[in-house]
């Protein structure tokens, strides 16, 4: 059990987290969700003691170990597998002690505690994790130093899941992993033995694999039981209610100072005034809900689309080194109205690709035809660091349009989703988020036919996303994407195709047959080499073995609905009652229905506390069940 009591925490002056309190059950997977900037990071400083409370207290299991991707990624001479060998220091202490260690009685401990956390099969679960965070074998031998920042990263990753903490921490860790990579984690958490929470705007992760959300919003925490989804419509259902409390709790408030008003002069009336004054006094007011907006985005539309194909490639070859392609034999056309989704490991080419059809790569040899007057936009998460960091999004866009009044400029600086007060805001001290808005508006500006995004999502949150998928789905041109966010390539794309073993080619089936061959396997270069070849008798063993799976566990299942179905009527229930008990006037009227209410309430809570500890019970084994 963690809990949070009374927590005040304050970075730079600011009050991100007051007087919050929370208490998660052991082994639960959490998603700590909130708007960029509202205190998601510096709760998990507080929880691992880098930044010390205003107030309030966070208390967890004794002898806990916490852990979090270190912040620096390894970048050493050491091979991949040895470092995240290290990352488990008991072993690599008892190890060290095996070598000199003289007394029989303590080689001995040493063997058993070496049994007892599963010494012996280390290096092959450390090899299991590497290769499912994109790391083959002649990988794994490899220097941590001869790997970019991105991929080392994946390394710390690597090195913290293998240490297997009893908390652990994971701050966005789909920003430097692939879709297939991101795939690979959320079963991975999913099946995760111990306590997790996980701070992302990834909706899918969020949806498959925790069990929990926590909200931090308006500088409170708030528990709730299941998926992104569920907590999406909890929320609703809370902020129409508390609607509902507040619209009350006002017109009863109007009408005891109406009263007031009135008779507080008049000495016949005056007791009954005062009586009034400290029920109002008493009664206080309900909190409004808080809506925060949200910036649309907005993607100009093509003045003329033209006509299909708008490229077509045919033994297509291409490469950054003469005689050395990186992709061949590509036989692919883009039609006017298509929306592509580009799946495959990094590494395997997809920003290759991307480059090549947006002609800042030129064939290496076959043909490419592109139709006339064809206008491209290329947006990818590097270029971020192509803004002018002095310059403001008014000065970026003032550029392209000289001889626009100031008005048009601004205009068109809102279209692409930045706020009023960020318009004259430096490139260098805008939010990633508000960054990645500008760079997509300016790859965008000139109206293109087609629109190449690669990685788009990396800086913005779960609102930001869902503009974006908005935009997107309103955008006449056509879309080619790179993305790990399994939920924007669902909600926007309509064809996917595999790079792969050195070319492109399409990919036949939907976005849960390519998770199912990704996570089935321990080999994912052979999972991809099957897919692309069709892999027919691959996916209906699958979908055969799922099934018979499900059926088995339907009655588990079915037992999980029925207590998913209890604790939203329960919730509800208090709710309700919350209400009636917040109204001054039951009291007055009605003491004793007061008390009932109030017993009815406990009972209920009291009730909830029974079915999340029973669900959590029952969702663990399920999981478990399917994993297996």
């Amino acid at each position: 059990m963690i809990t949070i009591s009374g927590l005040t925490a304050r970075v730079a002056g600011r009050l991100l987290i007051d007087n919050a309190s929370l208490s998660l059950p052991s082994g639960v997977k959490v998603g700590l969700v909130g708007r960029n900037g509202t205190g998601k990071s510096t709760l998990f400083r507080v929880i691992t003691g880098q930044l010390a409370a205003e107030a309030g207290s966070i208390s967890l299991p004794k002898n806990a170990r916490i852990g979090q991707v270190a912040q620096e990624a390894p970048g050493t001479d050491d091979p991949l597998i040895e470092i995240v060998l290290a990352a488990d220091k008991e072993r690599a202490s008892l190890l060290k002690e095996a070598e000199t260690a003289t007394d029989p009685h303590r080689i001995a401990e040493i063997q058993t505690r070496l049994g007892d956390i599963g010494a012996h099969s280390a290096e092959a679960r450390a090899a299991s994790i590497l290769a499912g965070l994109g790391f083959d074998h002649e990988a794994q031998q490899r220097p941590a130093k001869s790997f970019s920042g991105g991929w080392r990263m994946r390394v710390a990753l690597a090195a913290v899941l293998f240490s297997e903490p009893d908390l652990l921490l994971l701050d966005e860790p789909t920003n430097y992993l692939d879709l297939e990579g991101t795939l690979w984690l959320e079963d991975y958490v999913r099946r995760y033995p111990h306590t997790v929470i996980i701070i992302s705007h990834d909706r899918d992760l969020l949806n498959t694999a925790v069990n929990a959300i926590v909200h931090l919003d308006q500088q409170k925490l708030t528990f709730y039981r299941g998926s992104y989804d569920q907590f999406e419509r909890q929320k609703a259902e809370a902020d129409e209610l508390q609607m509902k409390a507040k619209a009350k709790n006002e017109a009863a408030r109007k009408h005891l100072q109406s009263f007031i008003d009135r008779f507080k002069a008049k000495a016949t009336k005056a007791k009954q005034a005062q009586s009034r004054v400290k029920a109002l006094e008493r009664m206080g007011t309900v909190a409004a809900v808080v809506e925060t907006h949200v910036q649309p985005i907005t993607f100009p539309e093509p003045e003329k689309q033209p006509a299909s194909p708008i490229v077509a490639i045919e033994g297509g070859a291409v490469g950054y080194v003469p005689g050395k392609p990186i992709l061949k034999q590509i036989n692919l056309r883009i039609d006017n109205d298509d929306r592509i989704a580009l799946l495959g490991s990094n590494g395997n080419g997809k920003s290759t690709f991307a480059k090549f059809i947006s002609g800042r790569l030129e064939a290496e040899s076959g043909a490419v035809k592109r139709a006339p007057g064809l206008k491209i936009g290329f947006f990818a998460q590097h270029q971020l660091d192509d803004l002018v960091p002095d310059q403001s999004p008014v000065e970026h866009v003032r550029r392209l349009m000289p001889e626009a009044p100031e008005a048009k400029v601004r205009a068109r600086v809102a279209q692409m989703g930045l706020a009023t007060e960020k318009m004259s805001t430096p490139a260098k001290d805008l939010s990633g988020g508000e960054k990645a808005r500008l760079l997509m508006g300016l790859a965008a500006f000139d109206a293109p036919n087609l629109l190449i995004l690669d990685e788009p999502t990396n800086h913005l949150d779960i609102d930001s996303r869902r503009a974006l998928i908005e935009a997107l789905n309103d955008y006449e041109g056509a879309v080619i994407l790179i993305s790990h966010d399994r939920h924007l390539i669902e909600a926007t794309v309509d064809r996917l195709w595999l790079v792969n073993n050195g070319t492109v080619k399409t990919f036949d089936g939907d976005m849960e047959e390519y998770r199912s061959l990704i996570v089935q396997s321990g080999k994912k270069d052979d999972r991809e080499k099957s897919a692309s070849n069709g892999g027919e008798a691959s996916k209906a063993d699958l979908r055969k073995a799922n099934a018979d799976r499900r059926a088995q566990l339907a009655p588990l299942k079915k037992k999980i609905n029925e207590i998913e179905s209890l604790t939203a009527k329960l919730q509800k229930q208090i709710q309700l009652l919350d209400t009636e008990l917040a109204d001054p006037a039951l009291y007055e009227k009605s003491p004793a229905k007061a008390a009932e209410k109030a017993k009815l309430r406990s009972m209920a809570v009291d009730k909830l506390n029974d079915a999340e500890e029973q669900w959590l019970e029952l969702s663990a084994a399920y999981e478990e069940a399917m994993a297996g």
